[in-house]
């Protein structure tokens, strides 16, 4: 098998009809319209337009204009305005697709994982009243101690400083020793 098919498998093996399913069905419910039957996911929103219509649904005026008609690089430019868009939302950068994962399905599953991405920032936006995509992100739990408490822990010897209330393992022996011969 050549390395490109490997990587091709390889990429293939990583999609999961089931998210890219979720993916769509919460990409419908926001839009508030069925994506046409028997067309791959990928292929219908390859475009940008699907994206930039569906952030600025999330977020009204994230992407104040894109491009409807045009050749290959003013649809790549809609992708590249729907990334800049969920930066700007507050998805993590390193949790979006890169523009040839898209418009070449080099690595549709990460599209869908950014997809994923966006519907938990969602949580994190209270304007927001729309479906979610994900599990909700976990919030902070900022804990106080005082004083008192922090000073008797500084008393506790941890495990990891090798007792156990006596117990260690000094002169267990597991297996044959190590023989080290000097002067050969």
């Amino acid at each position: 098998m050549s390395l490109e098919r490997a990587v091709r498998a390889k990429l293939a093996s990583k999609r999961d009809p089931q998210q890219e399913k979720e993916a769509q069905e919460w990409m419908e419910s926001i839009l508030g319209y069925k994506f046409p039957k028997g067309f791959p996911l990928e292929e219908y929103i390859k475009d940008g337009q699907v994206l930039c219509k569906l952030i600025n649904t999330i977020s009204p005026g994230s992407v104040p204009k894109y491009n409807t008609t045009g050749g290959q690089f003013k649809m790549m430019e809609n992708i590249n305005l729907f990334q800049k868009a969920i930066k700007a939302y507050g998805v993590a950068d390193i949790d979006v697709f890169q523009t040839v994962d898209l418009w070449e399905c080099k690595d549709f599953s990460q599209v869908i994982m950014t997809l994923f991405a966006l519907g938990r920032e969602t949580y994190r936006h209270p304007e927001w009243k729309g479906p979610y995509l994900g599990p909700k992100p976990s919030d902070e739990a900022k804990r106080d101690f005082s004083e008192e408490t922090l000073k008797a822990g500084q008393t506790i010897i941890g495990l990891q400083a090798g007792q156990n209330k006596g117990a260690t393992q000094a002169g267990q022996n597991i297996g044959a020793g190590r023989k080290i011969i000097i002067g050969k």
